[in-house]
Order: C-alpha cells, then structure tokens, then sequence
C-alpha cells in the first residue's frame, strides 16, 4: 500500500536521472541489428519469433537490467493498475481491517492500492478525489466522512469513467455499487441482548443524524423495542458528532435524566470507551449501575478493564474484500459485477459477539 507523497513527491531530479539511464527497447534492437518492433514481440513471447531470437533478446535484456517501461503500457492498456481508496481514518482499527482486505485482494490481482484519509472532513475528502482522479486511478473505493452532506464529487467521476464502490460508510443513494453490513439486524441483536439480562431502559449514543450508519442504528432499536413491546423514548436517544466531548455531554444528560437508563447502546468500540471513561468518573459501577453494548467488535476491547458486554461484528475485512472484488469485475467489463444492469448492494449479516466471563 503507498501514501500520496510516497507515490507523487520522490524526489524529482533522481527520478528524471534514473529513467534517463534505462535501458530501452530501441537499445536492445540497435544492439542485435534488428528492429524494436522484433525485440517488442520477443520480450512477450509472441509466436512469430524464433526461440533463437528470444532467448538473445531475453539474454541481453537481462543483462542490461532493461525494465518494460510502465508509462507505454499503461497508455496502451488505458489503465495504470492503481486503485484509490478513500476512508476516514486509518487510525481506527475497523479501516485498518477493511484496508488489509482491499489490498490482499487487490494484490493477488497485480493492483497497487493508494491511500487518502479524508479525516471526516468532506472538503479533505472532495480534495482527495480531485487529487486522485488527476493521477488516473482506474477506479475508487470509498468509505464517506461522517460530515459529508452533498454527494456531487461522487457522481462528478461519472463524467471520468471512473467506477466507484462504497464500503461500510455508505451513502443513501440507489444508483452506486454498496458493501455494507446489517445495522439494523446487528441493533435487533444487541437489544435483545440487553433484555434478556432484564433491562427495560436502554438508551443510545448515536452518531450524526444524516449518518446512513446512525439511521440504521436507530431503525433496529425502535424495531426491537416493538417487538419486545416496549415504549419508544426518542429522548433515550442522543445523537452526537462522536467526538469524546459529546459523548461526556450524552452520558452526562443520561445520568440526569428522569428516566435513566441502566444500559446503553453506543456508535461503536471507541465510543463505548469514552462512555464508560466518564460513567467511571462520576463514580458508577460498570456493568453493575450500567452496562454497554456497542459495534465493530475491535481487539482493543479485549484489552480493556472494562470492555462492553457485547459487541457486534461488522466483518471489515470481508467489506474491503467484497468492494474490491465488484471493482475488479467492474473495470474488467464483467456483467456480474452490475448485478444484471442494476447496481449491486451487498450487505454482510452482523453477528452479536458476547465477551466471555462478563
């Protein structure tokens, strides 16, 4: 996997010094007094060579160190073989998992996998699209910031023939090719989880409102407190930019509140994190006084005092996997990669891991 400046800012001189001193194809056939059309077809074993004439062609290539110049085959081929990939932040365990999955996949297929993190910034992550489409990547997946609004830098490529594949952080748009995973099975779960251990006032700590991901998340509570026949309290349900201060201030407003909750559903591993953090501060018992459950189901959880009751499992590896694959078949003209003619939206079930000895 290369970063943008690994990729586009190596020291340009030494570069330009380097590619003056390859050997090229019209070398090798002055060389051998024959022509570069000749010692073309030889390098890539065409039948109307001889086996005499390639092994001398092969022969003094090796020797000379030649390397088959990439720029030539690329305008040939119309691809440059590169994938751009476009995540929130590397940081979180959950991408880092997605990112290993993109590149294995990507790898087995001779394709180099470039980097952006837009940080949740939708200017930072509309710069790193413009970026990447200059330096012809020939196709994008994409996990959207958590702030993004508009999604017109996503059909702009469109106009470039550039495919796109969204993972995890979908946008709610029908005409794009989705991976995701099912929030509002994996929320079902988690809610049943806690009432079967007899608790009836559950809150949330959601993430930003316009969040397809926080949609999800709020379906799937609302669905299981129905069908365990209990009232839907939308003051129970604290929607938060997922920063460590709002989600102090949620738990803050929940420890007041007249009706408090003795369970709660957070956005993901870090927010429980967060959560638990401040309930520890204002001196409750964890898992006693309150208890969590919460998403993505990280190996820091395992290596916490306090890890949530439960956990559900978003299988980032697989997404990454999955969106690589349609992107592949996508570029390679592959009618199944359209889910015939209309756009595929795979969605993995979520699974509810319960931490042993909790």
């Amino acid at each position: 996997m290369q970063t943008f400046a690994q990729v586009f800012y190596l020291y340009p001189v030494k570069l330009t010094e380097r590619l003056e001193k390859l050997p090229t194809i019209k070398e090798i056939a002055k060389q051998l007094k024959i022509s570069a059309s000749t010692v073309s077809r030889a390098l890539h074993d065409h039948p109307s060579i001889g086996l005499r004439t390639k092994m001398r062609v092969k022969e003094l290539a090796k020797e000379l160190n030649y390397e088959p110049n990439q720029t030539a085959i690329f305008f040939q081929q119309r691809k440059t073989f590169t994938i751009g990939v476009i995540l929130p932040d590397l940081s979180e365990a959950f991408f880092s998992s997605a990112i290993s999955g993109i590149e294995d996949f990507a790898s087995d297929h001779k394709y180099t996998v470039l980097l952006g993190q837009s940080h949740n910034d939708e200017q930072r992550e509309k710069q790193i699209i413009e970026t990447m489409k200059n330096h012809r990547v020939d196709g994008l997946l994409i996990s959207i910031s958590k702030n993004t609004s508009s999604f017109d830098h996503f059909e702009m490529l469109r106009k470039y023939n550039i495919p796109v594949v969204f993972f995890d952080r979908i946008p709610d748009l029908p005409d794009f090719h989705t991976v995701s995973c099912n929030m509002v099975s994996g929320t079902i779960q988690a809610i049943n989880f806690l009432i079967g251990k007899g608790h009836r006032v559950i809150g949330m700590i959601n993430g930003p409102e316009k969040l397809p991901a926080s949609k999800d998340r709020l379906a799937g509570y609302r669905e299981a407190l129905k069908k365990n026949r209990l009232k839907y309290d939308p003051s129970l349900v604290i929607s938060t930019p997922l920063t460590t201060e709002s989600i102090h201030a949620a738990m803050d407003d929940f420890i007041h509140a007249k009706r408090k909750p003795t369970a709660i559903v957070a956005f993901n591993d870090y927010v429980a994190l967060d959560a638990v953090q401040y309930a520890r501060k204002k001196k409750l018992k964890i898992n006693k006084d309150i208890c969590f459950v919460s998403y993505a189901n990280l190996p820091i959880s395992h290596y916490t005092a306090f890890p949530p009751l439960a956990s559900v499992e978003q299988f980032p590896y697989q997404q990454g996997q999955q969106a690589m694959e349609i992107l592949l078949k996508l570029l390679n003209g592959s009618n199944e990669a359209n889910g015939n003619g209309k756009f595929q939206k795979v969605v993995l079930e979520s699974e509810l891991v319960i931490h042993s000895g909790l």
